[in-house]
């Protein structure tokens, strides 16, 4: 531990990284021609980066995440964050297949809109996804729309797999089976406590037996699990749009920024270790849960 860095006594990961970032917003009309509109969050410095490609959750713009995506960009990531949908009442069985579209266009069209010298590394991609979005990134993993770049680790963030009218159809993922994601890459899920519990009249958007601790179960190793235990799952959005979602949806107390400084640092440090072959500060958290932000209730790393 003492030869990591820390500031003000945690992991340098829970801070904001070196690299200056910039946000760009791209349209489906664009010269570039993406499936979709999409957010990219990409440093500017001149390099090669990995990337990481986000799927944001039900109801949900992808710009919502603008400061836990920039977190996480700051520490040497492209991000690419599609947009879905915009209105809760379109038909959600496209979504996988949209990811997988974008997941190719990054070979033909993510350099014309990235900052000048800045490249994104094809051959280290990660993905990602919140909520509702957590089980899109399974299901793309999972292989149930082919894409032309193979992922390199998976990481889930409050991942729920919503029931889902008949006239919805999509793939069914989960087995109540332990271990039986057909998956060989490394595999992060991060869960929230208060996910699963109901906000006045509404039912909890993170129910138990479809949210965060079944994904984990499924999952084989390598694979990690960290349970934030004051939080809800739209905690993590940016401020505003935190406290929007919290007349809808169990909220924590705590401050909103340090929650987004706790998940964004074990991405980063999932992504080092995974990406990077740097293992040191996901290891470091699996051993010391208290040098997190926020309080870690549950903390699992299996290597094998």
């Amino acid at each position: 531990m003492a030869e990591l860095e820390c500031k003000n006594g945690n992991l340098g990961v829970f801070e904001t990284g070196n690299l200056k970032v910039q946000t760009i917003k791209v349209k489906k009309s664009d010269s570039s021609s993406p499936p979709t509109p999409l957010y990219i969050v990409a440093p500017v410095s001149e390099g090669t980066y990995p990337l990481l490609l986000f799927c944001h959750s039900y109801c949900i713009q992808n710009t919502w995440y603008s400061q836990l995506l920039q977190h996480i960009s700051s520490h040497g990531y492209i991000i690419v964050a599609p947009q879905f949908y915009k209105c809760m009442f379109i038909a959600l069985n496209n979504e996988v297949k949209t990811a997988a579209k974008v997941t190719d266009w990054l070979c033909t069209g993510l350099q014309s809109v990235l900052p000048e010298k800045v490249k994104p590394n094809l051959s280290k991609v990660a993905l990602s996804g919140h909520g509702r979005g957590g089980k899109i990134a399974f299901d793309l993993a999972l292989g149930h729309a082919p894409t032309s770049l193979k992922f390199k680790a998976l990481l889930g963030i409050d991942p729920v797999a919503y029931p889902t009218p008949p006239t919805w159809p999509e793939p069914e993922i989960l087995t109540y089976i332990p271990r039986s994601f057909n998956l060989s890459i490394p595999i992060g899920v991060i869960g929230t406590g208060l996910g699963n519990q109901p906000k006045c009249m509404m039912p909890p958007f993170a129910p138990n037996g479809i949210n965060h601790a079944e994904f984990f179960n499924e999952s084989k190793p390598p694979c990690s699990y960290f349970l934030a235990k004051d939080y809800g799952g739209c905690d993590v959005l940016d401020d505003s749009k935190a406290a929007l979602a919290s007349w809808v949806c169990k909220s924590g107390k705590g401050s909103k920024a340090l929650m987004r400084k706790g998940v964004g640092g074990i991405a980063v440090a999932f992504l080092k270790a995974y990406l990077g072959g740097q293992d040191d500060e996901l290891k470091a958290i699996a051993d010391a849960p208290t040098i997190a932000p926020i309080t870690l209730d549950s903390v699992i790393f299996v290597k094998e």
